[in-house]
């Protein structure tokens, strides 16, 4: 006997969403529009987000990074602060992992998530496979000038490996990395 009112939007939807930094109010509105129609339906969609405690990071990448986007004043005081602990970065990603899911539970979204490694994605493996509703992965980033031009960013590491759609989105904005 078929179900009546059965509709393809009717199973959830699980978002994961791999950050490096707490979501502003542009972060979390993007990614409220993102399948603000499926909401509308009445589709439960979920988000999970992730955020990296990252003391792996590489200081001379990320004064590349400043220096690559005119913010020369930061770019000195990456370089004056040095990098930071394993403690202060996990403070760090927990504030961040607190503000993100602040963030986009004040846009009405159903959120929860953790903080991860330095290597974000086997994190993000781990989450696709314990959410049989996962979908897709957008990850939201700053720009990086080294990563992003060789390809060797979380997004484009995730898509070479995960199988799932993966949306890259620079922090603060709307523009597609």
């Amino acid at each position: 006997m078929p179900v009546e009112n059965a509709s393809p939007h009717a199973a959830p939807w699980t978002v994961v969403v791999l950050t490096e930094e707490a979501f502003g109010d542009v972060d979390a509105r993007n990614v409220a529009q993102l399948h603000a129609a499926e909401r509308a339906e009445g589709q439960d969609v979920r988000h999970v987000v992730l955020v990296p405690a990252d003391t792996d990071r590489s200081l001379l990448a990320d004064v590349l990074d400043r220096l690559s986007l005119g913010e020369l004043k930061k770019a000195l005081a990456d370089l004056r602060a040095g990098r930071p602990d394993a403690r202060e970065a996990r403070a760090d990603a927990e504030t961040a992992l607190r503000a993100t899911v602040e963030a986009l539970r004040a846009e009405g979204l159903t959120a929860d998530g953790r903080t991860t490694a330095d290597d974000p994605l086997p994190a993000v493996r781990q989450a696709l496979a314990e959410e049989p509703d996962a979908r897709e992965l957008v990850v939201v980033t700053r720009p990086h000038a080294v990563e992003d031009t060789f390809h060797a960013d979380w997004a484009s590491k995730a898509r070479d490996t995960l199988g799932v759609p993966v949306l890259h989105v620079y922090a603060g904005t709307t523009r597609l990395g």
